[in-house]
């Protein structure tokens, strides 16, 4: 299981609001010290410009309220990253079917789905490991809609694969042999979940799956003893 928080990210934000506020009260604090001086010291029958320093003020007085709104800012980003991470715990242990070709094979099973747009020549369906390898071949549906596809984990001399990542290539034709578009889906269960760049990304296995590529969520099935009981995890 994978989860990484936000807190890091709005600690590191909340310190840099911080820092720039100490620096502008530092430069206030000089530039005070400073009028104060030059006040001290002018000539009453020559006194000091004193629409230059008030500009001066003014300047410090924008520059702080632009810091104190980034800070809020910066603070509602921070939260709304909590915000996401606490949504992907949700996550965790459902199954989900997601925008995608990999997809983890385990247990010896997996599922996939594909959409033609309209009636296909052919279709063909590829399954590759991790080094882009392929490994089992099938011819596909060629109706328009969607179609399923469950593999038992066999190569195409029946011989089983290990446990891991594959990928399912399914490529159609038109009746004049050219390509059709085809929309995939995956199957699988989320094991874990973390915060990438900004985006949240869930992991089926070693898939990394965005959020926003998730399609639907369901619990996970439960297996029933002959008792008719919810089976444990040593019976399961």
């Amino acid at each position: 299981m994978i989860i990484d928080s936000a807190a890091t990210t709005t600690a590191t934000a909340t310190g840099k609001a911080g820092a720039d506020q100490q620096r502008l009260e530092e430069d206030l604090f000089n530039f005070l010290n400073l009028l104060v001086t030059q006040l001290q010291a002018q000539d009453p029958l020559d006194p000091m410009d004193a629409n230059e320093f008030t500009s001066q003020l003014v300047q410090f007085a924008n520059v702080e309220q632009q810091i104190y709104q980034n800070s809020h800012l910066e603070t509602l980003v921070g939260l709304q990253e909590s915000n996401q991470a606490a949504a992907m715990v949700n996550y965790l242990g459902t199954m989900v079917e997601a925008e995608g070709k990999s997809f983890t094979l385990a247990d010896g099973g997996a599922q996939a789905s594909y959409t033609l747009p309209e009636t296909a020549l052919e279709t063909t369906l590829v399954v590759k490991n991790d080094r882009g390898q392929p490994v089992y071949t099938i011819g596909g549906e060629t109706g328009a809609g969607r179609h399923s596809f469950e593999w038992d984990g066999h190569d195409a001399d029946g011989r089983p694969l290990p446990d891991g990542v594959y990928t399912l290539d399914v490529s159609a034709k038109h009746g004049d042999q050219s390509p059709m578009p085809v929309s995939q889906t995956v199957y699988g269960r989320i094991t874990g979940a973390a915060a990438d760049g900004g985006r949240a990304v869930l992991f089926m296995g070693d898939v990394q799956i965005p959020m926003e590529d998730v399609l639907s969520v369901r619990e996970p099935e439960r297996q029933v003893t002959d008792r008719g009981e919810p089976a444990s995890d040593s019976e399961a």
